[in-house]
């Protein structure tokens, strides 16, 4: 399962499909468990589970001892998790299953792929996991529903699990083994958190970059900053990829100013002061080396996910092809928790950077071309987008904030069994509101940058992928020019804004 069969099933409604090979593995690590756990003590299976483990369960309680972790973990609070999130959570868990080492019965595979097929989400609340045996708390809600308890999202509401599974023909599944504590344990939260978190940084990395190049067109900046023999010389791959596609969005625009034609031609010989900059401000030209560590982070971050999405992430696990069960810690969270917190940070960098590009717009005497706040109207009466930018300020200054990496905050819990956690779920739900915050950043500078394109009247010699953005943008704001409520047309840009479709350059 790659990460690309993920974004299908979430974003372009693919129907999850598994093979007979995929429920042969599952099958098989469920009859090898069967008569392996006879007469051995194996944790979670005839033991009580965390600091309880050293308590043998009565084999008449066997099955109690299941719906028991599922039961006492429900203990979740705050609003739920979106549903795209969910969807993602249980697609997570399905490739936990599909390795063939959790030992459970395939039905709770078949129910989990007809719970996904059908979009019926679970409900899962924000808080719960510590994100040391995964996701506990929040994987617990998910196995609530699958034994027919809890409450799930189903065509517009919230209703009794129950409910749902009689609309749409589906049994709870029998507990056989262990399917209470391999359902619970792992990480497929905060990895199907964080595979829509990066879907959606992929497509900030892209906007940024388009956005930047658009600001340069504005500018009339010297086109070096992004060619290819400056950038390759520095040698980073995500410099070189970064410039590449600056080129690309750049090509065709009558904006971009050649060095070689104004200021190797010997035509300045007279000048002791150039009107127009020798090089542009850094939030303009250095693009190819603050977004490039950028691009690298989220090709990193996309690696780790695709690895996690085919991991064994469970304990213990049950490897039919060694004759072992295996006791250790696949559970824990730190290579989530880790990934988010570094494109947590890149992405703050992304949106620090697109907020100076925003103070190079209003600020007349830093651009000394445009109207003060890309104002149209009647400087002193009307206001152009003075107060867009305090927007954009807080945020960057919040999401600043949030950069803090959460990965190296740790409380023991768990009688401190749990002695070192990794908190990979609430990593990955502040880089979430890193996203969020970024999308409205880079909507007020799209909204801006139409603005500046109008006030200049340049609209036709940006190049055709920026003029591209420009049309989309005029689709369904105008241009200002009295003042009026601008909190609606963010919205709607931000909208624009998420959907890559509106970018096939």
């Amino acid at each position: 399962m790659t990460i690309e069969e993920v974004y299908d099933i979430l974003y372009r409604n693919k129907i999850l499909t598994l093979d007979p090979e995929d429920y042969k593995r599952v099958k098989d690590s469920y009859d090898f468990l069967y008569h392996f756990a006879n007469n051995k003590v194996i944790y979670g299976i005839n033991t009580g589970f965390g600091p309880m483990a050293q308590w043998r369960v009565d084999d008449q309680h066997l099955i109690d001892l299941q719906y028991n972790i599922i039961r006492s973990h429900s203990t979740g609070a705050g609003e739920p998790l979106d549903l795209l999130d969910i969807k993602a959570a249980m697609v997570a868990r399905i490739g936990v299953f599909l390795q063939g080492k959790s030992g459970v019965h395939p039905s709770i595979v078949e129910l989990l792929t007809a719970f996904v097929n059908n979009d019926i989400y679970p409900f899962i609340p924000r808080h719960g996991s510590v994100g040391a045996s995964g996701d506990l708390v929040q994987l617990a809600h998910i196995a609530l529903t699958l034994i027919g308890e809890g409450k799930v999202y189903y065509n517009g509401k919230w209703r009794p699990t129950i409910e749902a599974m009689d609309l749409v023909g589906l049994k709870p599944i029998d507990i056989y083994i262990r399917e209470g504590l391999s359902a619970t344990n792992g990480t497929s939260v905060m990895t199907g958190i964080s595979v829509v978190n990066q879907y959606m940084a992929e497509q900030l990395l892209r906007l940024a970059t388009l956005a930047s190049v658009w600001m340069n067109e504005i500018a009339k900046s010297y086109d070096d900053m992004m060619s290819q023999p400056l950038n390759d010389y520095r040698r980073h791959p995500g410099q070189i990829e970064i410039a590449d596609l600056m080129r690309k969005y750049a090509s065709g625009s009558k904006l971009l100013t050649k060095r070689e034609h104004e200021l190797y031609n010997d035509g300045h010989k007279a000048e002791k002061t150039f009107e127009h900059k020798v090089q542009a401000y850094y939030s303009l030209r250095c693009i190819p080396q603050i977004l490039g560590p950028i691009k690298e982070t989220l090709d990193n971050s996309r690696r780790i996910l695709d690895e996690e999405l085919n991991a064994a992430s469970d304990n213990p696990i049950v490897d039919p092809s060694t004759n072992n069960v295996y006791h250790g810690g696949n559970f824990h969270g730190d290579y989530i928790s880790l990934e988010e917190d570094k494109v947590k940070i890149a992405l703050v960098r992304l949106i620090m950077t697109s907020e100076r590009q925003l103070n190079y717009l209003f600020h007349d005497r830093i651009n000394g071309i445009l109207p003060p706040f890309l104002n149209l109207g009647t400087l002193g009466l009307n206001y152009g987008m003075q107060a867009c930018q305090f927007t954009a300020t807080s945020t960057t200054a919040e999401s600043q904030t949030l950069a803090m990496p959460n990965y190296v905050h740790s409380i023991p819990n768990n009688n401190d069994n749990q002695d070192i956690v990794s908190m990979g779920t609430n990593t990955a739900l502040l880089t979430r509101q890193v996203i969020e915050n970024a999308f409205q950043v880079l909507a007020i500078q799209f909204i801006a940058l139409a603005q500046a394109t109008d006030c200049l009247n340049v609209k036709n010699q940006l190049a055709p992928a920026t003029q591209k953005v420009y049309d989309l943008i005029r689709t369904t704001i105008e241009t200002r020019i009295e003042d009026k409520p601008f909190y609606e047309e963010i919205r709607c840009t931000i909208d624009l804004l998420k959907q890559p479709s509106n970018f096939d350059l």
